[in-house]
C-alpha cells in the first residue's frame, strides 16, 4: 500500500547537480541527503548516465535529485554522455553548480545557459576540506555576481547552508497549486467519465484519473465515477445535474451531447494541460486547423513511452482524425524525451497532457515551439476543437 502515497516524480521538485568528472558531485548529494544514494569514487567518469533518486527533504518536500555526468567527458561516448546531461537540464528546477578547480569556462557556460531559461542556480565550491578557495571564490564571484558556498562533503561544512538556499530558490511556479484551480469547489458534485482503454494498466487508473481524484477529495468535493457506457443511467440517478464533468478526451462529443447544459465540462487532458502546460497558447494554436492542408505536417509528441497499441490516441485516433480532415497531411510521432530541436518542418505540434513530466519540462517545450513561432496545443484542447465543442469546454 506505501506505494499509493508516493508523490510522482512529475510532482517533484527536480534538484539537478552539474560539473565536471569528478567534481564530486555525487558525494554532495549523499551528504545533503545522509545516504549513500550515488556511487562515489575518484575514478573520474564514475556517472556515465543521469541518475536520478526520488526523496523527501525536510522542508522542500518531495525532491528528485538529478546526478549527472561530467559536463567535461570526451570521445564519442563522452559526447553522447554530455548530450544526456543537457537533455536532463531540461528538466531541472533547481540546478546546482560544482567549482573545483580554476578553469572555470565549462562552469561558466552552464551557469549562463541556465540564466537563459530563467532557471534558478546555486554555486558550490567543492570539496572545500582539501585546498584554500580565496583565489577561486574571488574568481566566480566576479564573473557571475554571485557568492558561491563552500561545501565539503566530507566534514558537512555548507550543507546547511545549501538547504537554506534551496529554499530562497524554489520556483514561484514550480508546480501550480491545483489542477481543477477554480472550477471545483466543497460541496460541488462532480462526475468523472472513464472509459477503461487498453492504456490503462490492469486494474489501475491511469495518472490523471489519480491526481484528479485525490484533489477533488481534499477539497471536499462529492464524486461519482463511471465509464462511458454507464453514463446515461449514471445521469438518471442523481437528482441534480452535476456541478462539473469531467471525462476523457476521447469520449468529448459524446458526453457533451448527453449532459445538462447547466454542467460544466472539461477533460483530464486539458486540465492536465493548463497545470503542466500554457493553456491560452493551446488553445490559441488549435485555431491553425483552419489553415492546414494535405501538404503540413504534424508532430505528436507523447510524453511517456510504450509499446503502440491499438487505437492508441496519440499513434492511431489523431493521425486517423487529421488524415480524414486533410487527406495526405504528414504526420510523424515522437515519444518520451524525443523531442526534435529544429521544430521549423511542423505547421503544428499537439502534445499529450504532460503528466509523466515536470512542468519545467514541458514549459521547455513549449517555450521552444514559442521561439520557433510554430503552433502547440494538446490532445484535448485539439480534440474538442475537432468536434466543435471548444467553446463549449471549460478551460
Amino acid at each position: 500500500m506505501a506505494g499509493l502515497n508516493k508523490t510522482p516524480g512529475a510532482n517533484r521538485l527536480h534538484i539537478g547537480f552539474f560539473g565536471k568528472r569528478n567534481s564530486g558531485k555525487s558525494a554532495l548529494i549523499n551528504a545533503f541527503v545522509n545516504q549513500e544514494v550515488s556511487i562515489v569514487s575518484s575514478e573520474p567518469g564514475t556517472t556515465t548516465d543521469p541518475v536520478y533518486k526520488a526523496m523527501e527533504i525536510d522542508g522542500l518536500g518531495p525532491c528528485l535529485l538529478v546526478d549527472t555526468a561530467g559536463f567535461d567527458d570526451i570521445g564519442t561516448l563522452g559526447q553522447l554522455r554530455n548530450d544526456k546531461t543537457k537533455k536532463a537540464s531540461e528538466k531541472i528546477d533547481i540546478a546546482i553548480i560544482l567549482f573545483n578547480d580554476r578553469k572555470i569556462c565549462q562552469e561558466l557556460d552552464w551557469y549562463h545557459y541556465f540564466k537563459e531559461k530563467h532557471i534558478p542556480t546555486i554555486l558550490v565550491i567543492s570539496k572545500a576540506d582539501l585546498q584554500r578557495n580565496d583565489n577561486l571564490l574571488k574568481k566566480i564571484t566576479e564573473a557571475t555576481s554571485e557568492t558561491p558556498l563552500l561545501i565539503s562533503s566530507l566534514t558537512k561544512q555548507g550543507i546547511k547552508e545549501l538547504q537554506e538556499k534551496l529554499l530562497e530558490k524554489v520556483p514561484a511556479d514550480f508546480e501550480k497549486e491545483s489542477i481543477t484551480g477554480e472550477l471545483a469547489k466543497k460541496g460541488d458534485l462532480i462526475l468523472l467519465v472513464m472509459p477503461q482503454d487498453i492504456q490503462a494498466p490492469k486494474g489501475r487508473l491511469i495518472l490523471p484519473q489519480v491526481q484528479v481524484m485525490r484533489e477533488l477529495l481534499d477539497k471536499g468535493c462529492q464524486i461519482m465515477a463511471v465509464t462511458t457506457e454507464q453514463l446515461k443511467s449514471a445521469l438518471q440517478k442523481l437528482n441534480q445535474a452535476p456541478d462539473l464533468v469531467i471525462t476523457d478526451s476521447q469520449v468529448f462529443k459524446y458526453v457533451y451531447e448527453n449532459i445538462s447544459s447547466e454542467s460544466k465540462l472539461t477533460s483530464f487532458s486539458v486540465l492536465m494541460a493548463g497545470y503542466k502546460g500554457d493553456l491560452n497558447y493551446y488553445a490559441k494554436s488549435v485555431e491553425i486547423l483552419e489553415r492546414l492542408n494535405g501538404d503540413s505536417t504534424v508532430l505528436i509528441a507523447e510524453c511517456c513511452s510504450h509499446a503502440p497499441l491499438s487505437e492508441d490516441i496519440g499513434r492511431v485516433k489523431i493521425p486517423r482524425m487529421l488524415k480524414k480532415k486533410f487527406p495526405g497531411i504528414g504526420v510523424e510521432i515522437v515519444s518520451g524525451t524525443d523531442f526534435p530541436d529544429d521544430l521549423t518542418k511542423y505547421d503544428l505540434i499537439i502534445t499529450c497532457g504532460g503528466c509523466m513530466f515536470n512542468r519545467r519540462y514541458i514549459m521547455t517545450r513549449v517555450n521552444q515551439a514559442k521561439g520557433q513561432m510554430i503552433p502547440m496545443t494538446n490532445y484535448g484542447i485539439f480534440i474538442a476543437y475537432v468536434n466543435g465543442i471548444l467553446d463549449k469546454v471549460i478551460y
